[in-house]
């Protein structure tokens, strides 16, 4: 395999010219049926041959259309499907969109290279029993850190949330439901356990730290490391990747409370104009080679088992993709909150960005 390249950030869009060209001329087109799949996918998210290599085995040919994040995947759909057969949310939005009843049940016996999902990808919260999504990718939110600015690594969300160890020296996200979800790891808690006495000490433990912290950063918060502002970083693991293979003094790990889990889905839409088809394409890319092929252009964490087993060592090896057996097991996928709970959330961040 050639050498690998890391991945765009997950908020960001920066198609270049020749993609933007592409998702325009495809969003021209109508939907085609029949011996077509329309696809709908992140950009930049997909093997540079993959499409080519399903149409050749398949005689399937495939649209390909681009969004920029889930809420423009979600807004499109949610008034009704255009005509995509295949979608690729995260997991906070298939459950999303399980709620407002806008996706198909997978036929399991039309996707036989399911059998190459890792067992720890097979029955998630968001979507017990595999029904709805297949496993695309996964990675994480953890900590970045300057190693030669450090002790030892920071291990532990406390060092971030309830230490003065690196005062003046840390940034955190600015999301609010993330910024308290990683304070309640750092109590040792679920990040999904929102009672109103959790997110009143998140709120009280967040607001007497905010003193050591630098920034609550919007999308920034590598740039911050790689520049020296901060020393250790609460990020995307996909952004820290990016300004590590520009500095080789910054590092990644999940702590031991563990951390954030993120997952993007394959799922088809009710309307799907060509479910048989989407099925076809769902299987192909969670072949073993295919899905290596993927996970060495994208470079994400691979929820392929199978496909892990055919990459190098500094892809399985990189703890800023697949993080440490104690990391993993204690981190979580969120799970979406009612909006009486994202509320109260929203209403103890602006008192946190107040005090």
């Amino acid at each position: 395999m050639r050498s690998a390249r890391f991945p765009v950030s997950r908020r960001r869009f920066l198609a270049g010219a020749a993609a933007v060209g592409l998702s325009c001329k495809l969003r021209e087109q109508a939907f085609a049926a029949d011996g077509r799949v329309n696809v709908y996918n992140w950009d930049a998210y997909i093997g540079e041959t993959t499409i080519e290599d399903f149409e050749k085995a398949t005689g399937i040919g495939v649209q390909y259309d681009l969004f920029a994040d889930n809420d423009e995947l979600f807004a499109r759909l949610r008034g009704g499907n255009p005509g995509y057969d295949l979608i690729v949310p995260s997991n906070d939005y298939v459950e999303r969109m399980l709620i407002a009843d806008m996706l198909l049940p997978l036929d399991h016996a039309k996707i036989p290279n399911s059998r190459n999902i890792d067992p720890d990808f097979r029955d998630p919260a968001h979507d017990r029993g595999r029904r709805y999504s297949m496993p695309y990718m996964w990675g994480t939110i953890g900590i970045g850190f300057r190693k030669s600015a450090v002790d030892t690594a920071p291990d532990s969300w406390r060092e971030l949330y309830a230490s003065d160890k690196y005062a003046g020296r840390i940034s955190l996200m600015s999301e609010p439901m993330t910024v308290v979800q990683m304070a309640l790891k750092a109590m040792g808690k679920s990040l999904n356990d929102l009672s109103d006495e959790n997110i009143a000490a998140a709120e009280k433990m967040i607001a007497t730290q905010k003193k050591n912290i630098v920034a609550f950063a919007p999308d920034n918060g590598q740039d911050l490391l790689l520049a020296g502002e901060v020393d250790v970083a609460m990020e995307w693991n996909s952004d820290i990747l990016k300004v590590m293979d520009e500095d080789d003094d910054i590092g990644y790990l999940v702590p031991r409370e563990g951390g954030l889990l993120w997952e993007d889905a394959l799922c088809i839409p009710k309307g799907a104009p060509n479910v048989d088809n989407a099925h076809a394409l769902i299987n192909f890319l969670l072949d073993a080679e295919v899905g290596a092929s993927i996970a060495d252009v994208v470079h994400y964490a691979t929820s392929n088992a199978a496909a892990r087993d055919l990459m190098p060592e500094h892809y399985t090896a990189n703890p800023a993709i697949f993080p440490s057996a104690e990391a993993t097991r204690n981190s979580e996928f969120p799970v979406y909150p009612d909006q009486e709970t994202l509320r109260k959330v929203n209403q103890a961040w602006t008192r946190i960005k107040n005090s």
